[in-house]
C-alpha cells in the first residue's frame, strides 16, 4: 500500500509538470510566434476547455475503467501534447496540441482525486497535491534552463522526456493497483450522475467557490512571470521565467504543512486559515517597493495560503455529499474549476492590455473573497440538510 501511495504521488508530479511551462515560457514564446502577450490566454483556454470535457466525462469513465488505466492513457496524451508544443512553428499548432494536453491532465486529476478522497485521509490528499506542486515548481526551472541553453521548444521536449520516465514507473506499478481493487466497488458502480448531484444542497455554491479558487490560481500560473516583466525593471529573461515557480513553491509549502496538521484541524479550518494567508500575500505584492524581492515573497505567501484549499474541497466531497455522489460531485467540481482556469486568465490578459498588469493583486483579491463567501454559504446549506435529516430520523424513531 505504501508503494502504491508513492506511485500516486509520482503521478501527481507528472500532473504538475506541464502546468507552469506556458506561463514561464510565454514571455519568449509570444515573440517567437509574433503574437500579442494576451494570446497566452487562448492557449490556456483551450487546455482548460479540454480538461472540462474530461472532468464531466469522468464519472462514466471511472465506472467503466480502473484508475490505473485512466492514468496510463492520460500520461500518454500529455506526452503527445508536450511533444507537439515542442515542434510547433506556428501559433495555431499550439491550439491543436493543447487538445491532448488538456484531456490528459483532466482525466488524471479527476480519477486520482476521486480515488484518494474515497480511500485515504485528508493528510494523504494534501501530500498528494504537494507533489503536484513539486512538478509545477520544477517545470519553470526546466524552461528557464532551456531558454538559457537552447530555446523554449526544448523546455517542452525535456519535460516530455521526464513524463516518459514517469509513464514507465506507472506501467511497472500495475500489479500494485490490482492488490487494491477492493476499494468499495459497489459504491463506484452505483454512483449517481451529474444531474442528480447538482440537486444536492450545497453543491452549487461549492462549485462557484471552486471556480473562484481556480480562477485566482490559474491567473497566477499564467501571469506571474509577466507581472514581474511588466512591473519590475531590469530583470533578465531567465530570472523572469523563474518567477513562474513562485506560486508553486508556495502551493507545495502550504500543502506540505497541511499534510501534517489536516487531520487535527479539519478541512474547513484549513481553508479559512489558507484564505487569510492568501490575502496577506496579496497585500505584500501590492506594497509600492521597487525591488522585486518583496513581491516575490508575496507570491510565495499567496501560494502557501492557496495550498490547502483545492485538496480540502476535494477531500470533503464524500463527507459532505456522500460516497455515492462523490464521483459526480468531484467531476463537477473539477469542471467548474477548469471553467475558471479557462476564462479568467484570458479575461485578465485582455484587462491588463488596457489597464496594466499592475491590477493583478486586485484581481486575485476579488476571487479570494468570492471563494470564502460561497464556501461558507455551502457549509450552511449542508448543515441545514443534515439537521433536517436528523429530525426525520428522530421522528421515525
Amino acid at each position: 500500500m505504501g508503494i502504491l501511495i508513492a506511485v500516486i504521488y509520482i503521478v501527481f508530479i507528472s500532473l504538475g509538470l506541464p502546468d507552469s511551462l506556458l506561463g514561464s515560457g510565454w514571455p519568449a514564446m509570444h515573440h517567437a510566434f509574433g503574437v500579442p502577450s494576451s494570446y497566452a490566454g487562448y492557449v490556456s483556454m483551450t487546455i482548460s476547455f479540454m480538461t472540462i470535457i474530461s472532468a464531466l466525462l469522468s464519472p462514466k469513465i471511472i465506472k467503466k475503467f480502473q484508475t490505473k488505466w485512466i492514468v496510463i492513457i492520460s500520461i500518454l496524451l500529455t506526452i503527445l501534447g508536450l511533444m507537439g508544443f515542442s515542434i510547433s512553428t506556428q501559433y495555431w499548432m499550439l491550439l491543436i496540441f493543447a487538445i491532448p494536453y488538456g484531456l490528459g491532465a483532466g482525466a488524471i486529476d479527476a480519477s486520482i482525486n476521486h480515488y484518494v478522497a474515497n480511500n485515504y485521509s485528508g493528510s494523504i490528499m494534501n501530500f498528494l497535491h504537494c507533489f503536484y506542486g513539486v512538478g509545477a515548481m520544477i517545470s519553470p526551472m526546466i524552461m528557464g534552463l532551456a531558454l538559457k541553453l537552447a530555446g523554449w521548444n526544448e523546455g517542452y521536449r525535456w519535460t516530455a522526456y521526464i513524463q516518459v520516465g514517469i509513464l514507465l514507473v506507472c506501467i511497472l506499478s500495475l500489479p500494485l493497483w490490482n492488490k487494491n481493487t477492493n476499494a468499495a466497488p459497489e459504491e463506484i458502480t452505483e454512483s449517481t450522475g451529474i444531474r442528480e448531484a447538482m440537486k444536492i444542497p450545497g453543491v452549487i455554491p461549492t462549485l462557484i467557490a471552486f471556480f473562484a479558487y481556480c480562477s485566482g490560481e490559474a491567473t497566477c500560473f499564467l501571469w506571474t512571470s509577466s507581472y514581474f516583466a511588466g512591473v519590475k525593471q531590469g530583470l533578465s529573461p531567465k530570472l523572469i521565467a523563474s518567477f513562474g515557480s513562485l506560486i508553486f513553491v508556495g502551493l507545495m509549502l502550504g500543502r506540505l504543512i497541511s499534510g501534517f496538521v489536516s487531520n487535527k484541524l479539519g478541512d474547513k479550518l484549513l481553508i479559512r486559515i489558507g484564505i487569510v494567508v492568501e490575502v496577506m500575500g496579496i497585500g505584500l505584492v501590492t506594497l509600492p517597493i521597487e525591488h522585486y524581492i518583496v513581491a516575490a515573497i508575496g507570491f510565495v505567501v499567496i501560494g502557501t495560503g492557496m495550498g490547502p484549499i483545492y485538496p480540502a474541497i476535494q477531500h470533503m466531497a464524500p463527507e459532505n455529499f456522500g460516497k455515492k455522489h462523490s464521483a459526480a460531485v468531484i467531476g463537477l467540481q473539477m469542471a467548474s474549476a477548469y471553467v475558471g482556469s479557462t476564462f479568467m486568465p484570458m479575461i485578465f490578459g485582455n484587462l491588463q492590455q488596457y489597464i496594466g498588469i499592475g491590477i493583478m493583486p486586485l484581481y486575485l483579491l476579488f476571487f479570494a473573497l468570492m471563494n470564502i463567501g460561497f464556501l461558507e454559504y455551502a457549509y450552511k446549506a449542508i448543515a441545514n440538510k443534515k439537521a433536517i435529516l436528523n429530525k426525520d430520523y428522530a421522528y421515525q424513531d
